[in-house]
């Protein structure tokens, strides 16, 4: 269903195999590029919690415009948060400044599942509608869905707010897989409800985020979370739009992210992406993968690297040049317009 305004746009196709004809350039976006690195960012969510910004379909979209505008990206990921579609099924999650999400009654028994209500389809109509307005103005520039894998926002779900090690949901996991497994469906079809929304909308693609799974072993990942996240896919696989799974920490777990029904596999920094297309078996475009570390490094530096992972993206069968995580808040907005100068073949010392 990809809408035909951006079926030539380079990030659509890159995301369905295509090289660029310029071997030496990339499409290019930016988790989390809109965001506290932005000043107009800041500006506009001035006294506007986080929950209640993704809610606003007038401020969602002008925000998922601000990095466009600004760097000239080949994409806009629209502005929401992985708990959006938890808030909306009733769920009461709030995201604390300089902490995360924190949920008010964590989920850890067979009866707290069982609680859980389904997600109204209707509950959706603030997405929906700020998809629309954001699809409205990009014109043949696509719009990015997103939602978070269900592994992660059963983590969350557990541990009742952020985790270093998801000890508590991996603890369930085995202690009691009924529950487990109960509780990984009610999220797989949240978050797929989640995502053919935003498809349906107008989005030209969609990213599954599982932000913890580097947190399982590759056998815990294809017995327990899998088969999830293979079903939350399930939503969107009539739809006929490119899906990019990615996690972090989760190099040994790429082959089997693909599987569950990706095209493409967003990597993170912590393996190169020549040899992501390695194991890979070099047939699955690929997204990413500078290290955001770089980004506050002397622009020579950085700029050495951007063009080493471009190098090593040319192995795949396509790439889309990213982040391998998200803009940090400290970023100067100007690096990241270089960045994107240098992806598209600009001439970076004008």
């Amino acid at each position: 269903m990809i809408d035909g305004r951006t079926s030539h746009a380079a990030v659509v196709r890159a995301f369905s195999g295509q090289r660029p004809e310029d071997p030496e350039t990339r499409p290019v976006w930016f988790m989390r590029q809109a965001g506290r690195s932005l000043p107009e960012y800041r500006a506009t969510r001035a006294g506007v919690a986080m929950l209640d910004a993704c809610l606003d379909p007038a401020l969602a979209s002008e925000i998922t415009l601000q990095p466009v505008r600004r760097h000239g990206v080949d994409a806009g990921i629209f502005f929401s948060d992985i708990v959006v579609p938890l808030r909306l099924a009733g769920v009461a999650v709030d995201i604390v400044p300089g902490t995360g999400p924190v949920f008010e009654h964590p989920v850890r028994t067979a009866d707290d599942v069982a609680r859980l209500a389904p997600l109204d389809p209707d509950a959706l109509a603030p997405v929906t509608e700020g998809v629309a307005l954001t699809v409205a103005e990009l014109g043949s520039t696509p719009l990015l869905g997103f939602a978070g894998a269900p592994f992660t926002l059963a983590s969350y779900l557990v541990e009742g707010g952020p985790s270093k090690d998801q000890l508590r949901a991996r603890t369930l996991m085995h202690a009691d897989p009924g529950t487990w497994q109960a509780l990984m469906d009610w999220c797989a079809d949240v978050t797929g409800a989640f995502l053919r929304a935003q498809v349906l909308a107008g989005t030209s693609a969609v990213q599954l985020f599982d932000s913890w799974a580097g947190a399982l072993s590759l056998a815990d990942y294809e017995a327990h979370v899998a088969p999830a996240s293979r079903r939350a896919l399930s939503h969107v696989a009539d739809l006929d739009v490119p899906v990019v799974h990615f996690g972090t920490g989760t190099g040994e777990l790429l082959v089997a992210m693909r599987d569950v029904g990706a095209d493409v596999v967003g990597v993170d920094h912590r393996i190169p992406l020549d040899e992501a297309n390695r194991r890979l078996g070099g047939r699955t475009p690929l997204q990413g993968n500078i290290d955001p570390a770089y980004l506050d490094a002397p622009w020579p530096v950085l700029e050495a690297h951007v063009r080493d992972v471009i190098r090593r993206g040319g192995d795949a069968p396509a790439h889309v040049l990213n982040l391998g995580h998200g803009v940090p808040p400290a970023t100067d907005p100007e690096v990241l317009t270089r960045i994107v100068r240098v992806a598209h073949g600009e001439d970076v010392r004008a």
